[in-house]
């Protein structure tokens, strides 16, 4: 199976691919040219469509987000205690995070 790093798939071929579909010629017959499966032709033309030639440039496959990541004031908070406390464990971190109050905990008669 060939990604959209080979060369058989990079920009250029995938415009002539979706030129010759709309040229005519069936996604079938032009997926058999460069390898790839008539699906990926059929979501470059897609692409080509709703987004003319920069439809076809190659993109990250990054996700744009990431739902269960620590907001940075957390990420701070974590950091700063590893640093204190290079020991301590993601149990104790969580544990001495989440409870309300000072963060450090007074072992003789806090008052």
């Amino acid at each position: 199976m060939l990604t959209l790093l080979t060369p058989a798939a990079s920009p250029p071929r995938r415009t002539r691919a979706v030129l010759a579909v709309l040229a005519g010629a069936t996604v079938t017959e032009v997926a058999a040219q460069p390898g790839v499966s008539r699906q990926t032709v059929s979501g470059w033309k897609s692409r080509y469509a709703a987004e003319g030639p920069a439809g076809l440039a190659d993109r990250s496959r990054r996700p744009g987000s990431c739902p269960h990541q620590a907001s940075a004031e957390v990420e701070a908070a974590v950091c700063e205690l590893r640093r204190k406390h290079p020991r301590w464990g993601p149990r104790r971190l969580a544990f001495v995070l989440e409870r309300p109050g000072p963060s450090r905990r007074c072992r003789r008669g806090c008052a």
